[in-house]
């Protein structure tokens, strides 16, 4: 397969009790941070299976990345890039999923087109983007964001950069290497 390269209001209801806020009260929604635990989500994915993250609490580690759009070069090459390293993702125990608002059709032409190995997320309305904070470029733009997750479902790692999109990959396996020492 061939690669090439404002302020948000909602109800606070999706945080963990941990950061809630009163109940109903509309405020500007507070991104996800590292030590958190990781805001549950069940969403539709290529493959017309749904994903809840709680699914994977207690089995394994999760990588959730956020992508701005199907078929963009650097959506391109960052999917590319987990396809590549699909493996050694694995090997740590994790389970990689790809997260942005196209369609579940739009993410299965994608997905075919280039051999995922791993599930896209159908996000359309932005809900589990909002949910996490993940911000948008310029205020337009989708933003690119890779959360890494422990088995607990605790957020260990935050990855931000529209435009380093390989360097996802890398500190997303870093930070999984790592956790792996910490068990011994």
């Amino acid at each position: 397969m061939m690669c090439t390269t404002s302020f948000r209001w909602q109800l606070d209801t999706a945080r963990p009790a941990s950061r809630r806020k009163e109940q109903g009260v509309r405020h500007i929604a507070e991104p996800v941070k590292v030590g958190d635990e990781a805001p549950d989500f069940a969403l539709e994915a290529q493959d017309g299976g749904q994903v809840k993250l709680s699914d994977f609490r207690g089995k394994r580690a999760v990588v959730l990345f956020f992508y701005p759009k199907d078929g963009s070069p650097g959506c391109t090459a960052e999917a590319c890039k987990f396809r590549d390293s699909y493996e050694s993702f694995k090997e740590f125990g994790a389970e990689v999923f790809g997260v942005s608002s196209q369609s579940v059709d739009s993410h299965s032409i994608f997905s075919l087109n280039l051999g995922l190995p791993y599930r896209l997320l159908s996000d359309e309305g932005g809900k589990v983007r909002k949910a996490y904070g993940v911000p948008a470029s310029l205020g337009l733009l989708p933003g690119r964001v890779t959360y890494v997750i422990d088995r607990l479902g605790i957020v260990r790692h935050i990855f931000s950069s529209q435009i380093d999109v390989e360097k996802h990959v890398d500190e997303s396996l870093r930070i999984l290497k790592e956790l792996e020492a910490a068990k011994d």
